[in-house]
């Protein structure tokens, strides 16, 4: 008899401190795909989908896909919207399966779970029961808890940030199974933990010593009984007992060895919490620059970090753009401003018309500017579709939602509906924009735009603009994070410290 396999891709970052709850319709949004439509539109791309479906082909597996479901990140899941998409998941497995894969993110949190991820594993347990093998991919945002680790035999984060590589972390995850359900191997997880709320420069992958972990995980990965080293910068902008960095080894046999490399990963995150990659930049000094800046091999790239839509921020902070628009910038371009009130009011004008709007800064003025009052030029609307042609989401349809693209000063201003982050030139070109004809181009992102922006840039900078996502977390007020925990308590200041035990 054929191999019976159940997949499904439910994901969401929540950010416990945003105001907007994210219901199904913000999962409808983003996509919500079922069965065979999922596989159409993402059985060939780099999803996690793809990789169990490529596997499935290789060892003539019967693949039942429920689910592609994910929500941009946002405040908490509604439970409404976690039991009916968890329920989905949970009915299908009812069937007679010989093997569970799913792809996760690791950081979502509902109304009444903090580790949303670990209570569907758990209502999954409770349908299969133990003999069922679990796998998981997970994005190495994740904030991974115990549960998680004893739920699931099989876990792999993705290594890359910008994440290029979901695709093949699922190949391997899926090559795993394989190996499990013939017997060869009998995996499970262990978790270590670090007292800090994420690794301190987010996990990027391009730079820093990050490069020198992930050699270390690959080189550990080659042993006979390793099958994954998973190593997670975590999620500062969910406030649970699971929050912070972690590194899983998924292997079989002397898990003594495994724990004691897990150690020395998590002490290297430790010793090196101060070691800050970016500079983080002021708007006005982000201005200051721009104004400057001698466009020669590329354009100026200005990454507000804080308004990261990718994180969490609403996308409707205005502090950049003020400081742009203030210090006379011309031929630029940014996006996205997430305002679907101003788009409202602008699909009542014609390209051409001159029209007064109050844009951006509607959900929290406090964090990051409010609305500015400007009269600006209508260049376009759309219903704001578009399909991604970058090594992330190349070939992916995704849509902003109705979306206009407006001019003030010298700057044309893509205007939302729907929060994305900045990670594909399509999300400009596709709306009329050319990134790299401007001299400064400012993008709502932490580090996904690298992919896309970075080669084509002249310099890339970064701003905190005291959004919703500035790394500045002692602002926010966290009750459920273990304590003490760096940065939030100054006794863990002091870098020659050794690491506090953290369970």
């Amino acid at each position: 008899m054929r191999t019976r396999v159940l997949t499904a891709e439910f994901a969401h970052e929540s950010n416990t401190f945003s105001r907007v709850a994210t219901d199904e319709q913000a999962f409808r949004d983003c996509y919500y795909l079922v069965g065979a439509d999922a596989v159409d539109e993402r059985g060939d791309r780099n999803t996690s989908l793809a990789g169990f479906l490529e596997v499935g082909r290789q060892y003539d597996w019967r693949v039942d896909h429920v689910l592609s479901a994910a929500a941009g990140p946002s405040g908490k899941v509604t439970d409404e919207a976690f039991d009916r998409l968890a329920g989905a998941i949970v009915d299908a497995a009812r069937g007679d399966y010989d093997a569970i894969l799913l792809g996760l993110h690791g950081a979502m949190v509902s109304d009444s779970h903090d580790d949303g991820e670990g209570e569907l594993l758990r209502r999954l347990r409770a349908i299969a029961g133990d003999a069922v093998p679990i796998g998981v991919t997970l994005d190495p945002h994740a904030n991974v808890s115990r549960a998680m680790c004893e739920l699931a035999d099989i876990i792999l984060s993705y290594k890359t940030y910008p994440h290029t590589d979901m695709r093949e972390i699922a190949v391997q995850a899926a090559e795993t199974m394989q190996r499990r359900l013939r017997g060869e191997i009998h995996p499970k997880t262990i978790r270590v933990g670090c007292p800090m709320l994420e690794e301190v420069n987010g996990g990027r992958t391009d730079a820093g010593p990050m490069l020198e972990r992930l050699r270390a995980a690959r080189e550990w990965e080659a042993r006979e009984d390793v099958f994954a080293v998973s190593i997670n910068g975590g999620f500062a902008s969910a406030d649970t007992a699971a929050t912070g960095p972690t590194v899983l080894v998924t292997a079989d046999g002397d898990f003594a060895a495994h724990q004691a490399f897990a150690m020395r990963i998590v002490e290297d995150i430790w010793r090196r919490r101060h070691d800050v990659l970016n500079e983080y930049l002021t708007a006005a000094e982000s201005a200051a620059i721009a104004a400057r800046f001698d466009v020669g091999s590329g354009p100026l790239v200005i990454a507000d970090y804080a308004d990261n839509p990718g994180a969490g921020g609403y996308g409707d902070a205005t502090g950049l753009l003020g400081a742009l628009l203030d210090a006379g910038i011309e031929n630029a371009c940014f996006g996205p401003l997430v305002d679907g009130a101003t788009v409202t009011q602008l699909a009542r004008h014609r390209p051409g018309e001159r029209i007064d709007i109050a844009l951006g800064g509607k959900l929290d003025p406090s964090r990051g500017g409010g609305p500015l009052e400007l009269q600006v030029e209508l260049l376009g609307s759309s219903d704001g579709r578009y399909v991604g042609s970058g090594a992330m989401i190349g070939g992916l349809p995704r849509s902003f939602g109705p979306t206009a693209v407006v001019r003030s000063g010298g700057i044309e201003i893509l205007v939302t509906t729907v929060a994305q982050q900045l990670l594909d030139l399509e999300q400009f070109r596709g709306f009329g924009i050319d990134p790299l004809t401007k001299s400064v181009v400012a993008v709502k992102s932490m580090q996904h735009f690298r992919a896309e922006f970075e080669p084509v840039a002249g310099r890339v900078i970064v701003c905190d603009s005291g959004a919703l996502c500035t790394p500045q977390y002692r602002k926010f007020e966290y009750r459920r994070v273990p304590r003490p925990v760096f940065p939030l308590d100054a006794e863990l200041d002091d870098p020659d410290l050794p690491m506090p035990p953290r369970e």
